[in-house]
């Protein structure tokens, strides 16, 4: 029997992914632990940065957060670009792009990238930038990497700066229909993020 604790989270837009808050300026900042009262030793696994939203997982298993973020394990997102996506950014996209990383430049590596048919709706209470400002393209991300604020970096070198960025899995855990803000408990986590 499994004794660490591990949660699913569909991080909203505005949270940092973290449970304190190391800023000296802005004190302000929402953390996660403001979601659910979570036991002590809680970690994420893996980050999204202030603005990006979706599909979160916490454990108190230091192991099982190790494997999840881990190149073995795919991690989806769906992402809201400027402009009416080309075949050749997608491209570009899927074969692996340039983007600046800890002071260098970092070949990414190739990924699968699809425009998606139909808009995904999720809920938010933040305003986004509607059609009278000129098209937008939702695509769908999927990498066994994660470089800091890499999908956006990706896009924006492509020609096609994220507006709008939803983690929709890890692994096989899928964020579903959990709103923004949700929290659920699971029994086992490594059992359900492989590949």
């Amino acid at each position: 029997m499994d004794k660490h604790r591990h949660f699913i989270v569909h991080k909203p837009f505005g949270y940092l992914s973290q449970f304190v808050n190391n800023q000296t300026k802005r004190k302000n900042k929402k953390l996660l632990g403001e979601l659910s009262d979570f036991p002590i030793g809680t970690m994420p696994i893996g980050r999204l940065d202030q603005n990006s939203e979706g599909l979160l997982l916490l454990t108190t298993d230091g192991k099982v957060s190790d494997k999840v973020r881990s190149k073995e394990v795919e991690k989806e997102y769906f992402v809201q670009v400027d402009g009416e996506i080309t075949d050749q950014a997608i491209l570009q996209l899927k074969s692996g792009i340039q983007i600046t990383f800890n002071g260098g430049v970092y070949d990414t590596l190739p990924c699968q990238v699809n425009v998606l048919s139909t808009i995904p709706v999720f809920e938010t209470k933040r305003k986004i930038r509607d059609q009278r400002h000129g098209p937008t393209s939702w695509i769908s991300v999927t990498l066994k990497e994660g470089k800091f604020r890499q999908v956006r970096k990706m896009t924006a070198a492509a020609g096609f700066p994220t507006l709008r960025l939803v983690r929709v899995r890890i692994g096989n855990i899928q964020l579903g229909d959990m709103k923004a803000g949700d929290v659920a408990e699971i029994n086992y986590l490594s059992d359900r993020v492989r590949k």
